[in-house]
């Protein structure tokens, strides 16, 4: 387009200058081919687009937005177009306290008030893209700075709109999926109706005051206490309850004995217990007396 501003210019003064004696003649024709020249150069260049891609192109001619839409390639167009690009892909934008994350710089983060009016710090990213049909829309309405007009501000005050529902350890512990549900649908409800697409929210990380996180870390601390002490307990339990086990059994062994054994048995006993002792190859003379009291005497195999 500056190339064929340029011409046009170079053709005017070209055609003053024949109209001005007291000009040298000799320089109108050069003004007059380079302004052809260059005219012809900014049409060449102007009629034909290249589209990037993952990217699409939307015309605007004199201040007005084109309904069509050019897709990702090489295109012919009116010299006399403007073509504005849009990224289609999937976008990230993240608010973060951490200076290297966020798309801000500086400490980012998302700073809201809870329901007990505690300051709960939110690290956030919105995964979202542009709806390739809806760009002329966001460029006759939005303009190209959709992330600053847009993205940004919605994502932050649903974050806070919604927070003020909830008590802020709910937030950081039970109630954080259905907070980042309730988040996504408002933001995904307010995108849809200015051309983009919601695919996916991220609460990266809730951080709360010094003073609440140390009384969650208490808390925390004396349930793993409880809990390792009833392990103990239980443990303590189950070797009691083997030992009761075992000496019920011993008693019960001691009860059947002492039932059934009877004077035949014990000599019987007796004489099997003499009988190995005396086929012992260690025993030498062994004296020992029978039933009756009358001791006899077992010499080795010698």
């Amino acid at each position: 387009m500056l190339l064929i501003i340029l011409g046009v210019l170079l053709l005017v003064i070209s055609s003053w200058l024949k109209r001005t004696p007291s000009v040298n003649p000799a320089y109108i024709p050069v003004i007059f081919i380079a302004g052809i020249a260059m005219l012809l150069l900014g049409i060449s260049f102007s009629m034909f687009k290249v589209i990037e891609p993952g990217k699409v192109g939307v015309k605007t001619l004199f201040g007005k937005v084109e309904s069509d839409v050019l897709p990702s390639g090489l295109h012919l167009i009116n010299p006399l177009v403007e073509v504005t690009t849009f990224d289609v892909k999937t976008q990230n934008y993240t608010m973060s306290g951490v200076t290297s994350e966020g798309q801000k710089e500086g400490d980012d983060a998302i700073r809201i008030l809870s329901a007990d009016g505690l300051e709960v710090t939110i690290d956030l990213s919105v995964l979202f893209r542009v709806k390739a049909d809806q760009t002329p829309f966001i460029l006759q309405n939005i303009g190209p700075e959709y992330l600053d007009k847009i993205v940004r501000p919605v994502a932050r005050t649903a974050i806070r709109d919604n927070a003020v529902y909830y008590d802020a350890v709910a937030l950081y512990s039970t109630i954080r999926q259905e907070f980042q549900d309730k988040i996504y649908r408002t933001i995904s409800e307010s995108f849809a109706k200015r051309g983009m697409e919601l695919q996916q929210l991220l609460i990266r990380n809730i951080t709360l005051p010094q003073s609440v996180r140390a009384t969650i870390e208490s808390k925390i601390n004396a349930e793993q206490d409880a809990q390792k002490m009833q392990f103990v307990l239980q443990k303590e339990r189950q070797e009691a309850e083997q030992k009761r086990i075992q000496a019920q059994g011993i008693a019960d062994y001691q009860r059947i004995i002492s039932t059934n054994l009877t004077d035949k048995q014990l000599q019987y006993e007796s004489i099997q217990a003499q009988k190995a002792i005396a086929l012992s190859p260690n025993s030498k003379v062994i004296i020992m007396g029978n039933s009756k009291g009358v001791p006899f005497i077992l010499g080795d195999k010698n």
